[in-house]
């Protein structure tokens, strides 16, 4: 069997991991997973073959040769391994949670620290507890700040997150109604996500905390070390050990303004549309102006930043104006989505919404929650797509239904569209919303 100081100088040597077997750069490591419906195992000879330059395994039946690496369990080695490389860095370790936003506000701080430092963050969304050891496992030499993406569905999992990661600062996005098919209820959800919280105060970390957000303020009050920050107007102080981000419009885009320790006011002007992102730019600022990135590398790192993979993207089809979250969906953000439609000009509006999944027994009330709300709003055609949606009384509402989005798809396409249409498209993952804007 093979310990980790002994893995660590293979590592060293070769210092790029792969857990998928059709994915393997020359010279890598590659770790035999487990899955419910996989097991890495099975493919340690074939990786060998296909340029892996050694295989970790917990089966003694594939230990061949000597490339093989023989281990008790290995998730476990994975996680000890990537907590072993953590060890070698003194930096600062961001940690980010939360219910809704968590990569956009990762984007946005690595956009930001990363303009004047040289940073590791987590790339896509590798939040989990296979990613957050993967993710620090590709932390190069060099690296001053680490900001680490920390997702969780259910008990414990920031807990083991944190101490795979050990981060020294951390900060939560927002408490919302996520995962509740894990968590029960929103004081479940608060309990999680504070595992955070709890990591840092009794690691002597500092937290960030919004003030604007519900929740946190009181979640965080056992921390000593902590920078609040939150929205502030004009010439308004937000008072003393808080920074201020002051938002001045947010459609059809957000511009905000900010003063740093350097002096004069700085506005800038972003790319990203919602009240909602104004949160995470306002927390990319404040994390900027703690860790004294200069005023206007800040301001040009925001400006720069162009949403992608399917998150707050404003994209053009067939001449409408389509705002694309289709990566993510619950209660918490559907609605802030809806709000940013209502409050955009356009002489005709749609939104199209997916199944909101992983809600449990609350799923039923929240979606039909979900309709009357949205029927409410100023949206000449309300759309809604997965067998969820089908179990409410969306016909009261005047609400098209379809069973997944290549009706959905169909329905579009044989839509009239121009300048003047604005379409929401927001879901969970499960539903892949993004392929009705995919032309054929």
């Amino acid at each position: 069997m093979f310990d980790i100081e002994q893995l660590y100088s293979i590592y060293l040597q070769h210092p790029v991991v792969s857990t998928d077997s059709r994915n393997l750069p020359d010279g890598c490591m590659f770790f035999a997973l487990k899955g419910e419906n996989f097991d890495g195992n099975l493919f340690v000879a074939r990786a060998l073959e296909n340029g892996a330059a050694y295989a970790v395994t917990d089966n003694p039946s594939c230990q061949t040769d000597e490339r093989c690496l023989l281990v008790p369990d290995v998730l476990d080695t994975l996680q000890q391994l990537a907590r072993h490389h953590r060890l070698q860095f003194d930096i600062p370790v961001v940690a980010i949670g939360g219910s809704n936003g968590k990569t956009t506000t990762k984007e946005l701080v690595s956009a930001v620290l990363s303009s004047h430092y040289p940073c590791h963050f987590t790339k896509g969304n590798y939040n989990n507890h296979i990613g957050v050891p993967l993710t620090l496992l590709a932390m190069p030499p060099g690296t001053e700040v680490a900001i680490i993406e920390m997702g969780t569905n259910q008990p414990g999992d920031i807990d083991q997150l944190c101490r795979i990661a050990m981060p020294t600062h951390g900060l939560i996005t927002n408490i919302g109604k996520e995962h509740l098919e894990g968590f029960g209820s929103l004081e479940g959800v608060k309990r999680a996500e504070k595992e955070l919280y709890d990591y840092l105060r009794l690691n002597s970390g500092c937290v960030f905390v919004n003030l604007s957000e519900r929740y946190l303020a009181n979640m965080a009050k056992k921390n000593r070390m902590k920078v609040g920050y939150r929205m502030s107007s004009g010439e308004a102080i937000p008072g003393e050990g808080i920074i201020g981000v002051e938002l001045l419009a947010f459609m059809p885009i957000v511009r905000a303004a900010f003063v740093s320790d350097e002096g004069p006011r700085v506005e800038v002007e972003t790319r990203l549309y919602g009240r909602h992102n104004f949160n995470n730019i306002m927390t990319a600022i404040a994390l900027g102006i703690y860790f004294k990135t200069p005023a206007l590398k800040i301001r040009n790192a925001l400006e720069h930043y162009t949403p992608s993979n399917n998150r707050s993207q404003v994209v053009n089809f067939r001449g409408a104006r389509v705002l694309l979250d289709a990566y993510n969906a619950n209660p918490s953000s559907m609605r802030p989505a809806l709000d940013s439609l209502v409050s955009m000009p356009a002489k005709r509006r749609i939104a199209i919404l997916g199944d909101m999944l992983e809600l449990g027994q609350e799923s039923g009330k929240e979606h039909e929650a979900l309709v009357r709300l949205a029927s409410r709003k100023q949206i000449h055609q309300l759309v809604l797509v997965g067998p969820e949606f089908g179990k409410t009384s969306y016909r009261d509402s005047g609400a098209l239904h379809f069973a997944d989005n290549t009706a959905a798809k169909e329905w579009l396409d044989g839509q009239e569209l121009d300048e003047q249409t604005l379409i929401l498209i927001k879901g969970s993952r499960g539903i892949r919303l993004e392929k009705l804007v995919q032309l054929s």
